[in-house]
């Protein structure tokens, strides 16, 4: 018997339907399963490139940082050097205020049989550098350039005229006027500096050699521990200059004297730089009383 072909239609729609329901399932789960890969994707690619950004700024940085430290450094390297370069000229030998005329005092001491060989001189300047006029001069200096930085000029005042009433004799008082004096013009004719004028006109009083000193090196912005150590050298070594024609002492045995002071000389320096103007005072007596009898000595070869 034949089979109806209308049940042969009725067999095979539901299978096609359910093909198309199954069909239709595997489309939308392929849809899903694409879109939930490409937002992993996207994340991963943004998670990734955060973390380049952040490599690259991280690596950035301290290059920025780096090329910036150069010219900061170059810039203190040239102050430095230009601070350095006035203190060998302003306190080298060859600087024109007149101190290879003066001994100190060393020229009666020489005379008076005190300062006989290179034992004898390092003992009387280790002495007059601690406890004498080279530790009031450091005192005077650093005040003096504290005074002139600040813009203190009463202050500055009063430190000036302390400064010149407390020299001991009249030699030594026309030794530091003298000097200092020089010191100051040849500074404003050769290194001026703005505000130099006017600190030195609010001293009033004749500036001393420690003080003229202090001032010209805070109006150059030369800093106070450097200038100090430098002053300080600059005296040891005219003193030691002036008892190497005295005694005398060859260029060999006077270098021997300056290297042993060396510890004296930072010494003083530190001390000063702690000190006040209540800290002032001497014990060098002897070393006073040798500027007071040099301007009667028969015979000199210094004005001090």
């Amino acid at each position: 018997m034949p089979i109806p072909s209308i049940s042969m239609g009725m067999t095979i729609r539901p299978m096609i339907t359910i093909v198309r329901t199954i069909t239709t399932i595997i489309m939308v789960m392929i849809t899903t399963i694409t879109t939930i890969l490409r937002t992993i994707i996207m994340a991963t690619v943004t998670i990734t490139m955060m973390s380049i950004a952040a490599t690259i700024t991280i690596t950035t940085t301290p290059m920025l940082m780096t090329a910036s430290e150069p010219a900061d450094s170059a810039a203190a390297t040239q102050r430095e050097a230009a601070a350095l370069y006035r203190l060998m000229t302003w306190l080298s030998p060859a600087f024109p205020v007149g101190g290879f005329s003066y001994s100190s005092g060393i020229e009666w001491a020489v005379e008076a049989g005190d300062v006989v060989d290179t034992a004898t001189l390092s003992d009387w300047l280790d002495v007059v550098l601690a406890d004498g006029s080279g530790f009031c001069d450091a005192i005077f200096l650093v005040h003096a350039w504290r005074a002139a930085e600040a813009g203190e000029e009463a202050r500055l005042r009063e430190i000036a005229e302390l400064a010149a009433a407390f020299v001991p004799s009249r030699e030594r008082q026309l030794e530091t006027t003298s000097q200092g004096r020089a010191f100051i013009d040849i500074a404003r004719a050769a290194w001026d500096a703005e505000g130099l004028d006017a600190m030195v006109a609010a001293c009033a009083a004749p500036l001393v050699y420690p003080v003229a000193v202090g001032v010209v090196a805070a109006a150059h912005g030369v800093p106070l521990a450097p200038t100090l150590h430098a002053f300080l050298h600059a005296l040891v070594s005219n003193w030691i200059s002036a008892a190497s024609r005295l005694v005398p002492l060859g260029q060999t045995d006077s270098q021997r004297v300056l290297a042993s002071l060396e510890p004296a000389v930072a010494a003083t320096a530190d001390r000063a730089l702690q000190a006040t103007l209540d800290d002032l005072g001497s014990a060098t007596f002897r070393a006073d009383l040798a500027s007071l009898r040099h301007e009667t000595q028969y015979t000199r070869l210094f004005r001090s």
